[in-house]
Protein backbone atom coordinates (compact mmCIF):
# COMPACT_ATOMS: atom_id res chain seq x y z
CA UNK A 1 0.00 0.00 0.00
CA UNK A 2 2.73 2.70 0.98
CA UNK A 3 4.64 1.49 -2.11
CA UNK A 4 1.19 1.97 -4.40
CA UNK A 5 0.94 5.73 -2.56
CA UNK A 6 4.84 6.32 -3.58
CA UNK A 7 4.23 5.58 -6.92
CA UNK A 8 0.90 7.41 -7.44
CA UNK A 9 2.91 10.48 -5.86
CA UNK A 10 6.06 9.95 -8.23
CA UNK A 11 3.04 9.85 -11.64
CA UNK A 12 1.61 12.89 -10.21
CA UNK A 13 5.04 14.82 -10.21
CA UNK A 14 5.91 13.60 -12.92
CA UNK A 15 2.42 14.85 -14.79
CA UNK A 16 3.10 18.15 -12.90
CA UNK A 17 6.74 18.24 -14.45
CA UNK A 18 5.41 17.93 -17.81
CA UNK A 19 3.09 20.60 -17.65
CA UNK A 20 5.41 22.74 -16.82
CA UNK A 21 7.96 21.97 -19.78
CA UNK A 22 5.47 22.29 -22.29
CA UNK A 23 3.55 25.16 -20.95
CA UNK A 24 4.92 28.10 -22.74
CA UNK A 25 6.86 31.05 -21.08
CA UNK A 26 4.78 34.15 -20.17
CA UNK A 27 6.32 37.07 -22.25
CA UNK A 28 8.13 39.91 -20.70
CA UNK A 29 6.59 43.38 -21.33
CA UNK A 30 8.81 45.52 -24.01
CA UNK A 31 10.64 48.37 -21.89
CA UNK A 32 10.29 51.66 -23.73
CA UNK A 33 12.55 54.87 -24.07
CA UNK A 34 10.73 58.17 -24.01
CA UNK A 35 11.37 60.36 -27.10
CA UNK A 36 12.25 63.65 -24.90
CA UNK A 37 11.93 66.27 -28.01
CA UNK A 38 8.32 64.27 -29.21
CA UNK A 39 7.20 64.02 -25.88
CA UNK A 40 5.38 66.47 -23.31
CA UNK A 41 3.44 66.52 -19.76
CA UNK A 42 1.06 69.54 -19.56
CA UNK A 43 -1.31 70.99 -17.38
CA UNK A 44 -4.75 73.31 -17.64
CA UNK A 45 -6.20 75.75 -15.38
CA UNK A 46 -8.02 79.00 -14.87
CA UNK A 47 -7.12 81.53 -13.26
CA UNK A 48 -9.65 84.78 -12.70
CA UNK A 49 -12.23 82.61 -15.27
CA UNK A 50 -9.45 82.74 -17.95
CA UNK A 51 -7.61 79.96 -19.51
CA UNK A 52 -3.94 79.00 -18.60
CA UNK A 53 -2.18 75.96 -19.55
CA UNK A 54 1.65 75.03 -18.71
CA UNK A 55 4.27 72.32 -18.69
CA UNK A 56 6.51 70.30 -16.68
CA UNK A 57 9.84 70.69 -17.93
CA UNK A 58 11.58 67.82 -16.52
CA UNK A 59 10.43 64.18 -15.60
CA UNK A 60 11.41 60.66 -16.74
CA UNK A 61 9.27 57.28 -17.08
CA UNK A 62 10.05 53.83 -16.72
CA UNK A 63 8.17 51.98 -19.14
CA UNK A 64 7.75 48.34 -19.48
CA UNK A 65 4.20 47.86 -21.54
CA UNK A 66 2.71 45.18 -23.91
CA UNK A 67 -0.63 45.03 -24.66
CA UNK A 68 -0.50 41.52 -24.30
CA UNK A 69 1.12 41.41 -21.23
CA UNK A 70 -1.15 43.38 -19.44
CA UNK A 71 -0.61 42.15 -16.17
CA UNK A 72 2.80 42.25 -15.97
CA UNK A 73 3.33 45.88 -17.46
CA UNK A 74 4.06 48.89 -15.17
CA UNK A 75 4.80 52.76 -16.03
CA UNK A 76 6.70 54.91 -13.03
CA UNK A 77 6.62 58.50 -13.75
CA UNK A 78 8.67 61.09 -11.57
CA UNK A 79 8.18 64.65 -11.97
CA UNK A 80 10.47 67.63 -10.66
CA UNK A 81 7.38 69.98 -9.70
CA UNK A 82 9.84 73.01 -9.46
CA UNK A 83 10.06 73.08 -13.00
CA UNK A 84 6.71 73.86 -13.99
CA UNK A 85 6.08 76.18 -16.56
CA UNK A 86 2.96 78.31 -17.37
CA UNK A 87 4.34 81.32 -19.51
CA UNK A 88 3.34 83.92 -16.90
CA UNK A 89 6.46 84.95 -14.49
CA UNK A 90 4.55 85.95 -11.29
CA UNK A 91 2.41 82.51 -11.54
CA UNK A 92 5.66 80.73 -12.33
CA UNK A 93 7.60 82.06 -9.24
CA UNK A 94 4.66 81.16 -7.28
CA UNK A 95 3.92 77.43 -8.49
CA UNK A 96 7.39 76.16 -6.54
CA UNK A 97 6.24 77.95 -2.97
CA UNK A 98 4.21 76.14 -0.54
CA UNK A 99 1.45 77.57 -1.07
CA UNK A 100 1.34 75.57 -4.24
CA UNK A 101 3.44 72.27 -4.66
CA UNK A 102 6.39 73.65 -1.63
CA UNK A 103 8.70 72.06 -4.12
CA UNK A 104 11.32 72.52 -0.94
CA UNK A 105 9.47 70.06 0.70
CA UNK A 106 8.17 68.09 -1.74
CA UNK A 107 10.52 68.06 -4.69
CA UNK A 108 9.00 65.17 -7.08
CA UNK A 109 5.15 64.10 -7.78
CA UNK A 110 5.41 60.99 -9.03
CA UNK A 111 2.60 58.46 -10.96
CA UNK A 112 3.18 54.33 -10.50
CA UNK A 113 0.30 52.13 -12.61
CA UNK A 114 -0.83 48.78 -10.38
CA UNK A 115 -3.15 48.14 -13.01
CA UNK A 116 -3.73 48.06 -16.73
CA UNK A 117 -7.16 47.44 -18.54
CA UNK A 118 -7.72 47.30 -22.79
CA UNK A 119 -10.69 49.22 -23.77
CA UNK A 120 -10.47 48.24 -26.70
CA UNK A 121 -9.84 49.91 -30.28
CA UNK A 122 -6.44 50.99 -29.36
CA UNK A 123 -8.14 52.56 -25.33
CA UNK A 124 -7.08 51.61 -22.64
CA UNK A 125 -7.22 52.29 -18.88
CA UNK A 126 -4.50 53.26 -16.96
CA UNK A 127 -5.14 52.71 -13.17
CA UNK A 128 -2.41 54.01 -10.40
CA UNK A 129 -1.14 56.24 -7.38
CA UNK A 130 -0.58 59.65 -8.13
CA UNK A 131 1.06 61.42 -5.35
CA UNK A 132 1.84 65.29 -4.86
CA UNK A 133 2.84 67.83 -2.02
CA UNK A 134 3.47 63.76 0.03
CA UNK A 135 -0.36 63.24 -0.80
CA UNK A 136 -0.94 59.81 -2.51
CA UNK A 137 -4.28 59.20 -4.46
CA UNK A 138 -5.75 56.81 -6.83
CA UNK A 139 -6.24 57.84 -10.20
CA UNK A 140 -7.69 56.41 -13.61
CA UNK A 141 -5.86 57.45 -16.82
CA UNK A 142 -7.66 56.65 -20.13
CA UNK A 143 -5.01 56.87 -22.89
CA UNK A 144 -4.70 56.16 -26.49
CA UNK A 145 -2.30 53.98 -27.86
CA UNK A 146 -0.50 53.24 -31.45
CA UNK A 147 2.53 50.58 -31.82
CA UNK A 148 4.01 50.73 -35.29
CA UNK A 149 6.91 48.29 -35.49
CA UNK A 150 9.33 49.26 -32.86
CA UNK A 151 7.83 53.21 -32.26
CA UNK A 152 4.97 53.88 -30.13
CA UNK A 153 2.70 57.02 -29.69
CA UNK A 154 0.35 57.63 -26.60
CA UNK A 155 -2.02 60.32 -25.84
CA UNK A 156 -4.32 60.91 -22.55
CA UNK A 157 -5.67 63.22 -19.85
CA UNK A 158 -7.33 62.82 -16.86
CA UNK A 159 -9.03 65.95 -14.49
CA UNK A 160 -7.74 66.30 -11.32
CA UNK A 161 -9.29 68.56 -8.55
CA UNK A 162 -5.68 70.45 -6.79
CA UNK A 163 -7.00 70.44 -3.81
CA UNK A 164 -7.31 66.92 -2.70
CA UNK A 165 -3.23 66.94 -3.10
CA UNK A 166 -2.97 70.24 -1.10
CA UNK A 167 -2.06 72.36 -3.69
CA UNK A 168 -3.32 75.96 -3.10
CA UNK A 169 -2.93 76.59 0.54
CA UNK A 170 -4.36 79.61 2.36
CA UNK A 171 -6.02 81.95 0.17
CA UNK A 172 -5.51 80.03 -2.66
CA UNK A 173 -7.63 76.56 -1.28
CA UNK A 174 -11.26 77.92 -2.40
CA UNK A 175 -11.17 78.13 -6.33
CA UNK A 176 -12.36 81.51 -6.47
CA UNK A 177 -9.34 82.82 -7.77
CA UNK A 178 -7.49 79.91 -9.08
CA UNK A 179 -10.04 76.99 -10.01
CA UNK A 180 -10.34 74.09 -8.42
CA UNK A 181 -9.85 71.66 -11.79
CA UNK A 182 -6.50 70.83 -13.56
CA UNK A 183 -6.89 68.61 -16.90
CA UNK A 184 -3.27 67.25 -17.05
CA UNK A 185 -2.39 65.62 -20.28
CA UNK A 186 0.25 63.42 -21.32
CA UNK A 187 1.73 62.72 -25.00
CA UNK A 188 4.26 60.48 -25.49
CA UNK A 189 6.34 59.14 -27.99
CA UNK A 190 8.46 56.06 -27.17
CA UNK A 191 10.72 53.54 -28.98
CA UNK A 192 11.29 50.10 -27.95
CA UNK A 193 14.91 49.89 -26.15
CA UNK A 194 17.46 48.18 -28.38
CA UNK A 195 15.63 49.06 -31.46
CA UNK A 196 16.82 51.52 -34.32
CA UNK A 197 16.32 54.49 -32.52
CA UNK A 198 18.98 56.37 -30.67
CA UNK A 199 18.52 55.88 -26.82
CA UNK A 200 21.22 55.57 -24.55
CA UNK A 201 21.61 57.47 -21.44
CA UNK A 202 17.48 58.02 -19.76
CA UNK A 203 16.10 61.18 -21.40
CA UNK A 204 15.43 64.21 -19.75
CA UNK A 205 11.78 65.15 -21.30
CA UNK A 206 10.58 68.67 -21.91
Amino acid sequence: MIFNCFKRHQLACAVVGLALVAAPALAAPSVWIVDPAASKLAFQGTMNGAPFVGAFRRWTAQIAFDPKALAASKVNVVIDVASAASGDADRDQALPTDDWFAAGKFARASFVTHAFRDLGGGKYLATGDLTIRGVSRSVALPFTLAIEGDAARMNGSLALDRTAFGVGQGQWKAGDVVGAKVVVSVSLAAHRAGAAAQGGAPPRHH
